[in-house]
């Protein structure tokens, strides 16, 4: 199966503190070669931001958001350059009132004709009965 990673999802795979079952199986699959995952090209800068985030919280020690956001960087899903995306992406965020980049991944997901997986249950909630969003709870 084809899934866009978002990025709530695929820090689950480096930050066990956050419940990462799912994540992890998701993670194996892929390193498998059972399912394939693609993101747009901003996945890594949102990564690390939520990796640094996790250390300001003191969920991390200093210096841990690196080492895990490359060993996330060893194995990355296949990255899109997000440009010819961010048109539709601006029209969904200005529909739905959320953030553009949230809508990347959602743009990427109805181009590339597959699902995104996440773990915002915001993004569900606002967008998930009219995009091909699943949680990642139902993997």
């Amino acid at each position: 199966m084809r899934y866009v990673l978002d990025a709530s999802v695929a820090v689950k795979f480096v930050l066990p503190e956050l419940d990462p079952a799912k994540a992890l199986a998701l993670e194996t699959d892929f390193r498998n070669h059972r399912h394939e995952l693609i993101a747009p090209d901003t996945f890594p800068v949102e990564v690390a931001h939520a990796l640094t985030k996790a250390e300001r919280r003191k969920l991390l020690l200093p210096g841990e958001a690196e080492v895990r956001l490359a060993r996330l960087l060893t194995y990355p899903p296949e990255l899109f350059p997000y440009l010819p995306y961010l048109s539709r992406a601006v029209e969904i965020a200005t529909l739905a009132q959320i953030g553009v980049y949230d809508c990347l991944y959602v743009a990427l997901a109805e181009r590339e004709g597959c699902e995104l997986v996440t773990a915002d249950q915001r993004l569900i909630a606002n967008l998930g009965t009219q995009f091909p969003i699943i949680p990642l709870d139902s993997l």
